[in-house]
């Protein structure tokens, strides 16, 4: 399909050899108590790119150690060229600092402990950082980079009977492509693997793999029903059902086309880097901030959004594409969805020629072109959780 090491984009190496499609400036407010003075900080200075999240404190079990996992590995991706990390107490904020420096991106740091709790005087010493991380940040330059340097995270959402049949096996064939030229590509959202794990499970690369995939999906169905529900009853969602899918079985089996047909290389979880190239499942929520925002922290910098329906969330780290493959979104939605697949529904095109038209799409946008959510100011980041709080 593609010839590793033929096929090239413009981004942006980093210390420690990854190479980004962006170069962000983080400001990461590492818990809820200070997001208001993180976002004074980002309006203050443009260019700077927010990241919150409402928690911080109480965390135990697996969400004390997922949550450091998350914020640590959104300011490691390689979108990311520098980080100001805001938090209440000294020493949370330097555990994330250290973790955040050694990518060997520039990191400065302000604690509320610093300033005694003033607030306004941690606002403007994050004003004056954030500013010099900007600064040092616009002479960071692109160069020529092989496509196997990029990291596909893979999404679906609003889904619909078109969104199987065309726009999640166009997406496939491209995560193939991008496989074939040496890249790595991650699919997650577990549940929609339900009634399918079996057939997903056939491409792992050995039986450890094909082990982890089906766990994974029993773990999940049975989290679900010792909370007394039934995931066959919840899941399609209502918007699902309106666009013509029946049960999750007929769901599963139009979502797993996003993998396309490569060896399943591993089962990773929420905010884990892959350790070699290639495709993998993340063992992750299926709710898709939370979905996405896991692959951020994963390493990946640039998304594949398929939708039937329409759907508006993107990534504010990894510029988010986004298609369908359903003519009336695509006309209603002109300037919110970035790839047309509505040929393939129409039977003007197929699949492997909509692959390659999808693919050259994300070595221009990794390149940096503008997504029409980066145009239009969409995006955020969501940590994902498993339990409460203390």
């Amino acid at each position: 399909m593609v010839a590793r090491g033929s096929v090239t984009f413009r981004g942006f190496v980093r210390a420690d050899g990854s190479v980004g499609t962006r170069n962000h400036v983080l400001v990461v407010s590492i818990l809820g108590l200070t997001n208001r003075i993180a976002e004074r900080i980002t309006q203050c200075v443009p260019g700077a790119l927010l990241v919150t999240t409402p928690y911080g404190r109480g965390h135990y079990g697996v969400d004390k150690v997922i949550h450091r996992d998350q914020l640590v590995g959104l300011c490691l991706n390689p979108n990311v060229g520098g980080v100001l990390v805001i938090g209440a107490d000294r020493k949370m904020v330097d555990d994330i600092a250290t973790a955040a420096a050694r990518g060997g991106r520039p990191v400065r740091s302000v604690a509320l402990d610093d300033v005694h709790e003033d607030a306004l005087e941690a606002t403007a010493r994050g004003v004056r950082a954030a500013g010099e991380l900007v600064h040092a940040s616009s002479r960071v330059r692109r160069t020529e980079q092989p496509a196997s340097a990029l990291f596909l995270g893979v999404e679906c959402g609003h889904s619909d009977a078109t969104s199987g049949i065309v726009a999640n096996p166009v997406a496939g064939n491209c995560v193939d492509r991008i496989v074939d030229a040496g890249g790595t590509a991650v699919v997650g959202e577990t549940v929609e693997w339900l009634g399918a794990e079996h057939i997903v499970s056939r491409r792992a690369v050995n039986a450890a793999v094909a082990d982890a995939i089906v766990a994974a999906v029993l773990r999940r169905e049975a989290e679900v029903s010792a909370g007394g529900h039934d995931l066959t009853g919840n899941n399609p969602g209502a918007e699902n059902i309106r666009g013509g899918l029946s049960s999750i079985e007929e769901k599963s089996l139009g979502a797993i086309a996003k993998t396309g047909t490569k060896p399943i290389q591993g089962v990773l979880r929420v905010a884990e880097q892959p350790k070699r190239n290639g495709l993998f499942l993340m063992d992750g929520p299926s709710f898709s901030p939370e979905s996405l925002s896991g692959f951020a922290a994963s390493g990946a910098q640039i998304m594949l959004f398929t939708t039937g329906a329409g759907n508006s969330f993107c990534n504010s780290i990894a510029p988010t594409v986004k298609l369908s493959g359903r003519p009336d979104t695509v006309a209603r939605l002109k300037d919110q969805i970035d790839f047309d697949a509505s040929p393939v529904f129409e039977g003007r095109e197929d699949i492997e020629a909509a692959g390659g038209r999808l693919f050259d799409l994300v070595l221009e946008i990794a390149s940096g072109a503008a997504t029409w959510g980066e145009v239009h100011g969409e995006g955020a980041e969501a940590l994902y959780r498993a339990n409460g709080s203390m």
